[in-house]
């Protein structure tokens, strides 16, 4: 909804935010429903550029249900009525939303997982990757706001579990810490963490008692 306000540095910083989020999920949904790599690229291009020009996403309302619910079945339906139609010379009206070679789709695309999972699945598992980027992102940054970044890169692998790698007693000495210290280093970390997943998961549904569902899917999703 923040990105259908158009003329304003927030609806723009919203757009670019949907857009750098929600691409790749669409491009290996594309790809594992068949589609070759250059028309993936074309297809995925054109349907942000006609959500666009019809004027998406103002047309989304708070009651609109899930975010990449909505958006799947816009691309299906976008491949159905619109697809056919299109001439090579138009792909994209001329504007190119995103850098391919920038984001290196192919690339990533070839690492997926070999066996068959359905296009749908790929795309949750994908949605649920970028989502958690973008909130470790997130975090990222606020800790470098606070100038405890070198705090933050030691700590981030506890985000995970990873942390029977690296015991605390390492991470202490690492820190200049003490092990309770760290400790409690890590529960502010996951703490903040579990906070800023429920507000970028919350941005994407159409009422607060969904978000812990969607949690739920999302972490079935990330699990594979």
């Amino acid at each position: 909804m923040a990105a259908g306000g158009r003329n304003s540095p927030a609806a723009a910083e919203a757009l670019e935010n949907l857009c750098r989020t929600y691409w790749y999920p669409l491009y290996a949904y594309l790809r594992r429903r068949g589609y070759e790599a250059p028309d993936a690229e074309d297809l995925t291009q054109e349907f942000f550029a006609r959500l666009l020009e019809k004027d998406f996403p103002a047309g989304i309302t708070p009651e609109g249900g899930k975010f990449r619910s909505y958006l799947l079945t816009a691309l299906n339906h976008f491949l159905v009525n619109e697809w056919k139609s299109r001439q090579a010379s138009k792909r994209g009206g001329g504007k190119r939303l995103l850098s391919w070679d920038e984001l290196g789709a192919e690339d990533r695309y070839r690492l997926e997982p070999a066996e068959q999972m359905t296009p749908e699945k790929l795309f949750e598992r994908r949605w649920a990757s970028a989502l958690l980027d973008q909130v470790r992102k997130r975090l990222q940054a606020e800790y470098a706001a606070d100038g405890k970044t070198r705090f933050y890169e030691p700590l981030q692998a506890c985000l995970t579990g990873a942390e029977r790698l690296l015991p605390y007693a390492d991470l202490a000495a690492q820190l200049g810490l003490s092990e309770s210290g760290v400790k409690m280093a890590v529960h502010r970390l996951r703490r903040r963490y579990g906070e800023l997943l429920r507000l970028e998961i919350g941005q994407t549904v159409s009422r607060p008692e969904e978000i812990e569902e969607e949690l739920r899917c999302l972490i079935a999703a990330a699990g594979g």
